[in-house]
Formats: structure tokens, C-alpha cells, sequence
């Protein structure tokens, strides 16, 4: 599993006191006192610990799996980089290039436009509304329709095929998945668990779907990750899912539709006119006649 790693957590590790001071509820006065430590010095430019956690989110994937003493001195010496190259480039005078300084405020206008959209939303995904969007959509509802299966992937048709025929002479599902199937479950028999309709891609659920306990796949499944035999072994209707639970996809829905709000009420706010690629006016449908009472 990938660890991942918060500003919060990289800073509380290398003993950055601001990280405590954000969420003890009583912080000790040493906690405050380097509230945001220089950790380095370029030039006439000091590097603070805040430099460190703000470029933390745009580390690739693979350098998340390092531990917060592994990526310190990492993100130390990319920022005592760019600070460097920025003295450089300001001492060349760059920022006076017109091509460069429009880039420059084209960035600008980026992260102002950001800091608008991430404002409006901050204000509609409150506790209070994740609460009533739980309250409206999952509390005291049932859960999904759930399959718990098993499955052995293959990398041909032909293989499947040949599965299928094993299991219609009475071999155990369990032992070809095992011998045979090329999914990282194969060790455990093919087994998957648990699983709702929307956590499958749409052929294999569609197949999932279709079947009773006991049964399997009559024919081979073909998905991007190759072809599938399936067994079902059990339906249910799975539980009220607990706030924590849903707690981001309802976030996640939330910040969605407040971006989409944002949109819409930015829009209304100025006059637009559109054009087509070679500049000329884009038609506007006649408005629709008034319709009488």
C-alpha cells in the first residue's frame, strides 16, 4: 500500500513545531515560537519549512513512498534549486522579456482563478454539509446490491474456454484459480469479496450481476484486463454505510457540484460573446416566442 504523506504529517516528523500548534488543543509556548522555520538560505532568499510542504502535493507518485526523513533533504534541495534559478534568471533580467512576463502573468491570473473557485467551495463542503448530504442520501437507507465472487483471468479466450470446460467436469474453481489465473488473487483462489455493481468495470459486473450463487460464467468475459471466468458465491444487500465511510465521496460530490455553481454564477455575472475559429460572430438561436396564458 502507498503510504501517503500530508504537510501536517512530514512537518510533525521533522519535528516542525506549526504542525502541533494546528491541531493540539492547547500548544505548548515552544510550539509556537518557530512556527514556520528557515530551513535553508539561497542568496537573499530564505527557504521555510511551509516552502518544504507546499510543494509536498506535487511530488510523483513513487517519491510518496519515501518516509518524511528520506523526503526532507529531497524537498530541501529541490527548493534551494529554484531559488537559485530564480536568482539567476532575475539577475538576467528576465522578468522584463515581454513573452516571459506575460507567462508570468498568465500564472498569476491561474492561481487567482484557483483561489476564487477553492474559496467557494470551502464554503458549501462544511461539516454541516456533509452531514445533511448524508443524512438525505445514505442514513437510514439501505446499501448497494453486492456479489461476493471469485474469478480466474486468463490471457485468451481459448484458456477460458478451456477453464469452463474443467469446471463443467466437476474441478474446483478455487484450485484453477490458483493454477491458472493471472490475477494477483489467484493465491486466494480467485477470491474478490465483496463488491457493488459500480465497482466493476460494466462487463464484468454485467456478468457478476447475472448470475445466482453457485454459479459461474457459462462463457468467457472479456474485459481490458483479459478474459474472466466468474463464480458467484453470495448476494446480499449491503449495510448503511457509517458517515466515515462515504465521508469523501460525499466531499468529493459536494466540491463538485459548488465548482459547477461557481461556474454557472461567474458566467452570469459578465457579458460573454463567443466566435468561430476564424473569428467571425457564432449565431444565436432566436429566443423561443413568449407563449400566452
Amino acid at each position: 500500500m502507498r503510504l501517503q504523506f500530508s504537510a501536517l504529517a512530514l512537518a510533525a516528523a521533522l519535528a516542525a513545531p506549526a504542525a502541533y500548534a494546528q491541531t493540539a488543543p492547547a500548544a505548548a509556548p515552544a510550539a509556537t515560537k518557530n512556527a514556520d522555520p528557515v530551513v535553508a538560505i539561497v542568496g537573499n532568499y530564505k527557504v521555510h519549512m511551509s516552502d518544504l510542504q507546499a510543494e509536498l502535493a506535487n511530488l510523483p507518485p513513487q517519491m510518496q513512498q519515501l518516509s518524511p526523513g528520506q523526503l526532507y533533504p529531497v524537498l530541501l534541495n529541490q527548493e534551494i534549486d529554484r531559488k537559485a534559478v530564480l536568482a539567476a534568471a532575475l539577475k538576467a533580467g528576465l522578468e522584463k522579456n515581454p513573452d516571459v512576463a506575460q507567462e508570468m502573468q498568465d500564472a498569476a491570473n491561474i492561481k487567482l482563478e484557483n483561489a476564487y473557485v477553492r474559496k467557494q467551495v470551502m464554503a458549501q463542503v462544511t461539516d454541516a454539509a456533509v452531514k445533511a448530504a448524508y443524512e438525505k442520501d445514505y442514513a437510514s437507507k439501505p446499501g448497494p446490491e453486492q456479489v461476493e465472487a471469485r474469478q480466474i483471468l486468463v490471457k485468451t479466450e481459448q484458456e477460458a474456454e478451456d477453464i469452463i470446460t474443467q469446471l463443467n467436469q466437476g474441478a474446483n474453481f478455487a484450485t484453477l484459480a490458483q493454477k491458472d489465473s493471472i490475477d494477483p488473487g489467484a493465491k486466494n483462489g480467485g477470491e474478490l469479496g465483496w463488491f457493488s455493481k459500480d465497482e466493476m468495470v460494466p462487463a464484468f459486473a454485467d456478468a457478476a450481476f447475472a448470475l445466482k450463487p453457485g454459479q459461474y460464467t457459462k462463457t468467457p468475459v472479456q474485459t481490458q484486463f483479459g478474459w474472466h471466468v466468474i463464480l458467484c458465491e453470495g448476494k446480499r444487500t449491503a449495510p448503511t454505510p457509517a458517515l466515515a465511510d462515504v465521508e469523501g465521496q460525499i466531499k468529493e460530490k459536494l466540491a463538485d457540484q459548488a465548482v459547477q455553481d461557481t461556474l454557472d454564477q461567474v458566467r452570469s455575472q459578465v457579458k460573454i460573446q463567443v466566435f468561430n475559429p476564424d473569428g467571425s460572430p457564432i449565431k444565436q438561436p432566436a429566443p423561443a416566442p413568449a407563449t400566452g396564458q
